[in-house]
């Protein structure tokens, strides 16, 4: 189980340096293109696509990671009503889903794009635009990973994963701010009475 924890927090670390570094590297290379295209008027081309493939690579990597924290954008409508073994055997076949779907369109769709596209340069750069492309397959890949990490772990943790756990501590968050919401409300409909 620790090794488990062990690669999850590897390949988190390593993806959210290179996407701070890349980050660094945008902004800094954003300022640039704007102190040169308005103090020099002489504006950069390639910057511009600096800016554009950086920020792909960047985007792509930083899903990847975010899949792999558990902290994307999901809608829970029929995994919030149950738990337990119906919900680990539910959250078990979402990702057998995700990783069927990552596995045909970014990990297979990706070697074929970076195949074709391996000869096409880009314009300004000269960089094979299959480097370029190569983002969705990477990303595929460190997604399939993650996907699997997370069966393993449903598999051989009866099910307390951490989106379970994250869930759970949501909806005894919600239920304390509506107590304390309620107490307010009580509060100031007691004032308003007494006035």
């Amino acid at each position: 189980m620790n090794v488990i924890v062990k690669i999850r927090n590897m390949v988190n670390q390593c993806l959210s340096w290179l996407c701070s570094i890349l980050f660094m590297l945008l902004v800094v290379i954003g300022t640039y293109q704007i102190v040169v295209r308005y103090l020099f008027n002489t504006p950069s081309t390639v910057s511009e696509e600096l800016l554009t493939y950086g920020f792909t690579w960047m985007a792509l990597l930083a899903s990847a990671l975010v899949f792999g924290k558990r902290e994307h954008m999901r809608m829970g409508f029929l995994a919030d009503k149950i738990s337990g073994t119906k919900r680990r055997i539910l959250e078990i076949f979402i990702e057998l889903l995700i990783l069927f779907f990552v596995s045909v369109v970014m990990v297979y769709g990706g070697i074929q794009i970076v195949k074709l596209t391996m000869s096409q340069m880009t314009a300004s750069l000269g960089v094979s635009m299959g480097v370029i492309y190569l983002a969705v397959l990477i990303s595929g890949i460190v997604i399939v990973i993650y996907s699997i990490l997370n069966i393993l772990d449903l598999c051989l943790n009866s099910g307390n994963m951490d989106s379970e756990r994250a869930f759970d501590e949501m909806q005894l968050h919600n239920k304390q701010l509506s107590e304390e919401e309620i107490e307010q409300s009580q509060k100031i409909l007691k004032e308003t009475e007494e006035v």
